[in-house]
């Protein structure tokens, strides 16, 4: 895995051996920032269920201010922060240990997110309880992007309709991976 484009390009990172994390490969990683790029110089990232920090830090290599990066597995925070050095980002890169709903509380009323990637383990509700989280925080941006990775998007995009303030407003699949694009409705 490396970062693809970007200051840090050609930067190939470490990453988490074993099945406890997933990575995004590089070839729904390229097209998520294909669609994404236009919106990152200068926006605040949050990489939640970061793994080894590859999204976050491809933000950054792609000119983000500053990447959050939340995870609460011991190991793949010492990744990140091994990644963080290697790509010299850690004067812009701010790593949240633990819980997704504890780091999302570090950050309420002192940030606005501008986009927020949600990578969380598979067969699970995270990428819905994330999306109420930082909706009960006030965390997002007006204009803010969200991409959620999933193996189930139509159960996925079921439940963020009853939510009634996200708007699904792309989904990219490739293979058994679907990439579900959302904003906020204000």
């Amino acid at each position: 895995m490396r970062i693809i484009s970007g200051i840090a390009r050609g930067t190939k990172l470490y990453t988490l051996e074993g099945l406890d994390t997933r990575p995004t490969l590089d070839r729904v990683k390229e097209p998520l920032f294909s669609i994404i790029n236009f919106n990152l110089q200068d926006k605040i990232i949050l990489d939640l269920f970061a793994g080894s920090g590859a999204l976050g830090l491809e933000a950054l290599s792609r000119g983000a201010q500053k990447a959050f990066f939340c995870e609460k597995n011991k190991d793949a925070i010492n990744i990140i922060k091994k990644n963080v050095e290697k790509t010299k980002f850690a004067d812009k890169s701010y790593i949240l240990e633990g819980d997704f709903s504890k780091g999302l509380e570090k950050l309420a009323n002192k940030v606005n997110i501008d986009i927020v990637f949600i990578d969380p383990p598979y067969k699970t509700d995270l990428i819905v309880k994330s999306l109420e989280k930082l909706i009960d925080l006030k965390l997002l941006n007006q204009n803010a992007i969200i991409v959620a990775e999933t193996d189930e998007p139509i159960r996925i995009k079921e439940d963020i309709k009853k939510l009634n303030c996200i708007n699904i407003f792309d989904e990219r699949k490739y293979g058994r991976v679907s990439l579900l694009f959302l904003s906020n409705i204000n």
